[in-house]
């Protein structure tokens, strides 16, 4: 019988959120990732239905606990899915605590708005109830199958997955699928590759076999700052905050992001290059990430493992407060004289870190530092793209304190680094799909990876399917 195999692109296409890729084998259906849209022009699809009904899903292979990449798995539980998620075992430590942290979020924000729309007399573009719950997040995280690093995993009779180390974020895996017998397809999907030079982990591990990769594609028009001109700027940031006596408000992702940004602000405050000021963290679930940091030591890089294990953590410094509850984070922003605070979420589109902007978005002599990718139409984007004026938790607020942005900080490999990284395949890719980027960005790599492999490379639209 003659083996058809088919990927359709659920998400994360011409965009970079939501990621999602059904692969259909034969009579298999797996799916690739089951992230969140974030970008506020597509959010309507995280309440659509589903595109493939949840229950004919047979698997679920999860590359990493962004949530981005898992946040919608709930409500695909909720909506009839039941079978196993796979993904390595730092990956399930991490996506409880983002699924379950998201969940809450749903809840709170539900309610919220509810409250606002009352008072204001009016309803919003979304329903006011939660996306999913925590009832529904819990569900879910039973289902989390963790599998070890380079294991061939069988998903059927003629089907097996191993995952990949992708130095992204903790646990963050590429997945190679072998669909079929002798004639076997290879297709690796890239999740989101890490950088070369990550303070905290790895490099990405070497592709290996490959007949198809779908590549992500974040950065597939930029190039990074080396890391000694992101401390340069960090220093530089810091110290002009300071001396004008303002906020340094961070917008942090929980994951990765606020574990390297205190590593960082540890080596600066080793050094006696930054004024010796308060940071609080204020992130219960980046507290909660960083204890998963510490406990898989063996999955980071040789210096803050050994760190770690002699008793010097890097993500412990004088000054450094972890913040847990909603009473201690409003207590921040009464505080006189320069502090830093962290908060997420990382592209400003929930969590805390809208209560800190709203206190010092206003105030010329605060500082809004980025230090991750913002999203077309997020909160986040409008305020590094220059808006004179945001809304943030109902209210209008003028943009007047500074805003930086430091690219040389993502977790995300640049086009250079993702190019390196396709020339890992065994033999070189035969055909390559990129997603994950906006359109600007996946047409660079498109024309890159053409150029340099010589092979078809294509970036699929939203729902596009295609046979293999």
């Amino acid at each position: 019988m003659e083996q058809r195999t088919t990927l359709k692109f659920l998400g994360a296409a011409q965009n970079v959120t939501g990621s999602a890729c059904h692969v259909r084998h034969n009579g298999l259906n797996l799916l690739i990732d089951c992230g969140l849209y974030q970008e506020r022009g597509l959010r309507k699809r995280n309440w659509d239905p589903f595109p493939l009904a949840p229950e004919t899903i047979d698997a679920v292979l999860l590359t990493h606990a962004h949530v981005d990449h898992c946040g919608l798995l709930p409500r695909l539980v909720r909506d009839g899915f039941s079978g196993p998620i796979y993904c390595t075992e730092a990956t399930a430590e991490i996506a409880r605590i983002v699924l379950m942290d998201a969940a809450k979020l749903q809840e709170e924000d539900a309610r919220f708005k509810k409250m606002r729309h009352e008072q204001e007399g009016r309803k919003g573009k979304y329903p006011e109830v939660p996306l999913y719950n925590v009832a529904d997040a819990e569900a879910c995280c039973r289902l989390l199958k963790p599998v070890a690093f380079d294991t061939v995993t069988p998903l059927a009779d003629d089907v097996t997955a191993t995952f990949i180390g992708a130095g992204h974020i903790l646990g963050a895996a590429a997945i190679r699928l072998q669909l079929g017998g002798a004639n076997a397809k290879r297709i690796v999907f890239s999740g989101d590759v890490g950088r070369s030079n990550n303070p905290l982990l790895p490099p990405p591990a070497p592709v290996g076999e490959a007949d198809v990769v779908v590549v992500e594609s974040t950065y597939g028009n930029r190039t990074h700052q080396p890391e000694s001109t992101v401390l340069q700027n960090i220093e530089s940031v810091v110290d002009r905050t300071w001396k004008a006596g303002g906020n340094l408000v961070i917008p942090a992702f929980a994951i990765e992001r606020s574990q390297e940004l205190m590593y960082y602000l540890n080596e600066l405050l080793r050094a006696d290059r930054i004024p010796h000021l308060m940071v609080f963290l204020d992130s219960p679930m980046a507290v909660a990430v960083t204890d998963v940091f510490t406990k898989y030591v063996d999955l980071l890089r040789e210096k803050p493992a050994a760190d770690l294990r002699s008793g010097h953590s890097p993500f412990e410094f004088l000054g450094l407060k972890l913040v847990r509850t909603v009473d201690e984070s409003k207590a921040i922003n009464h505080i006189r004289g320069t502090i830093a605070v962290m908060a997420g979420a990382g592209m400003c589109t929930g969590g805390r870190i809208k209560h800190h902007l709203a206190a010092n978005i206003w105030r010329p002599e605060s500082t809004i530092m980025f230090v991750g990718y913002q999203a077309v139409g997020t909160l986040g984007r409008l305020i590094a793209d220059g808006a004179d004026e945001v809304r943030i938790l109902g209210s209008n607020h003028a943009v007047q304190a500074s805003v930086v942005q430091i690219h040389g900080f993502s977790a995300h490999a640049d086009s250079d680094e993702l190019l390196a990284w396709l020339d890992t395949v065994d033999g070189g890719p035969k055909r390559i799909l990129v997603t994950h980027g906006e359109p600007e960005a996946s047409a660079a790599m498109v024309d890159k990876a053409r150029a340099r492999f010589g092979v078809d490379v294509d970036a699929p639209g939203f729902q596009d399917e295609i046979l293999l």
